[in-house]
């Protein structure tokens, strides 16, 4: 069998929604729980940004999150384990949420240079 035939069966396609948005992202087979657990957290951010009234449009609630969450990891990594942990039942592998958190910085950065264009 093909290396890439057997990592396309090892991932499933989960579907995700944020504020609203619905999503089909890739989650390795058995990480689909981790993924939502994600999710979650991050959509709560997010209304709870967007709830303020103080950001507008959903790249940059998206980007405040994204940094909220990254500072809250960063200033109490110990402490936010400890209590996703208690929620999701799941580790946390610091290197892995940082290099995750800066692909999506990449991704939100891309996507807002991209609608600045526009105007």
């Amino acid at each position: 069998m093909s290396t890439a035939k057997s990592a396309k069966a090892q991932t499933n396609a989960v579907t995700i929604n944020v504020l609203g948005r619905e999503f089909r992202v890739a989650a390795p087979d058995g990480e689909e729980r981790h993924l939502l657990a994600s999710v979650d957290l991050v959509n709560r951010k997010m209304k709870e940004i967007r709830d303020t009234g103080k950001v507008v449009g959903n790249e940059r609630i998206a980007i405040m999150a994204a940094l909220n969450l990254a500072h809250e990891q960063l200033q109490s990594p110990a402490q936010s384990a400890t209590a996703v942990t208690k929620t999701t039942n799941i580790a946390i592998d610091e290197a892995y949420v940082k290099s995750k958190i800066s692909a999506f910085e990449a991704t939100l950065e891309k996507a807002i240079s991209e609608q600045e264009k526009l105007f």
